[in-house]
């Protein structure tokens, strides 16, 4: 009974800090400034998540394969190329690169 109360205080939590977006859309304008702050801000977290996830640092030795399917997982991206074939090739990039005996 604790669990199905949890789950929905979390789901009603999560609604309310979700709903004032799309109720006050029409009614709140930020200023262009703030616009492209938040923009940018959506970018370098992006980054950080890319790096964080890429970069294991102290897990032991970094190997060539993952870095390599970023790499050309980032590439893709940078060709507006769609968000399936970026995943899916700096997937095959990786397991490849495994699977040829490259760490």
């Amino acid at each position: 009974m604790m669990l199905a109360a949890g789950v929905f205080a979390l789901a009603a939590g999560t609604y309310a800090f979700r709903w004032p977006g799309p109720a006050l859309r029409d009614r709140v304008r930020l200023p262009t400034r703030a616009v492209r702050l938040l923009e940018i801000g959506a970018v370098v977290l992006l980054a950080a998540l890319v790096a964080v996830t890429t970069l294991p640092l102290g897990t032991g030795s970094l190997g060539f394969a993952v870095p390599a399917g970023v790499l050309v997982g980032g590439m893709l991206a940078w060709k507006q190329q769609p968000i399936l074939v970026v995943i899916l090739a700096a997937a095959v990039t990786t397991a490849a690169l495994r699977l040829a005996g490259v760490s």
